[in-house]
């Protein structure tokens, strides 16, 4: 009696490649990414200059302007400056709601979800790239302000110090901007939640010192987060008293990245049905 052997017919035989899933190497998807979000940034140049022009002509607005009604003594870019940072970061990081909020509009996260890529890369490449690019228009603002007079006394470590603060507050409200894109439902909504957020570095020690307004908007401007991280800037370029100003601002961009990377990914699973 012989035994009949059964092979598989070419019909029914699972190709290899669809057997074994393949597999990116270790930040891959996430420097791919980030080079995306590059080249989409280079194709809209006009999106960076603003980021850019907007916080240089409200410094030269209040400094040639305001200043001199602010401040006779002619010191008062050197007050305004480290709020004009701040105010520059948040352009730049703004344009990430947008950003965003069309990635999940226009279906290309569709085509992502048949990727073998991890979910976060996404969010990971807009958040990198707007750092870089609101860097790169930070040190812009600051020599402009060179050029119209700020003369901070700081040492090297303490400009290195500035910048390091600067690119952590930048990551802290990119994330923050990236979960509002998210969140939004259209690239027009996200740009007016943004906007909304724009508003904070007027309600704080940026433009005028928090004791020159109304009692009940001081408690406001000492407790919301843009406050101490300019007093930190303001103290490592200016030399001005820190306090607990670092710690606070340290704090705050701490929370405001927990709170947004956890928002994030909660959106990001919801909305493109990924884990």
């Amino acid at each position: 009696m012989t035994t009949a052997s059964f092979t598989p017919s070419s019909a029914t035989r699972v190709p290899a490649t669809a057997r074994v899933r393949p597999r990116l190497g270790a930040l891959t998807a996430e420097s791919t990414f980030i080079g995306r979000s590059f080249i989409h940034s280079l194709r809209d140049p006009e999106a960076l200059l603003m980021a850019v022009v907007l916080p240089v002509l409200l410094m030269l607005m209040f400094t040639w302007i305001f200043g001199n009604a602010i401040d006779p003594s002619g010191g008062y870019v050197d007050y305004v400056v480290p709020g004009i940072i701040l105010l520059c970061a948040g352009f730049g990081a703004s344009s990430t709601a947008i950003s965003v909020a069309r990635d999940m509009t226009t279906g290309i996260i569709d085509r992502f979800r048949t990727m073998p890529i991890r979910s976060g890369a996404v969010l990971t490449g807009h958040v990198v790239a707007s750092l870089v690019r609101n860097l790169v228009a930070t040190g812009v603002v600051v020599g402009v302000a060179l050029l119209v007079g700020f003369r901070p006394d700081a040492t090297p470590l303490e400009w290195v110090a500035m910048f390091g603060l600067v690119a952590f507050y930048i990551l802290a409200i990119t994330y923050l901007f990236a979960a509002i894109g998210l969140a939004s439902s259209t690239p027009e909504a996200a740009s007016g939640y943004g906007f909304i957020l724009l508003f904070l570095p007027y309600v704080s020690s940026a433009f005028v010192p928090v004791r020159s307004m109304p009692e009940w908007l001081q408690w406001i401007a000492e407790n919301q987060p843009i406050t101490p991280v300019i007093e930190t800037i303001r103290s490592l370029l200016m030399g001005t008293p820190l306090g607990d100003a670092g710690w606070w601002a340290i704090g705050w961009c701490l929370a405001i990245i927990a709170v947004s990377v956890a928002w994030g990914a909660w959106l990001f699973r919801r909305k493109a049905g990924r884990r």
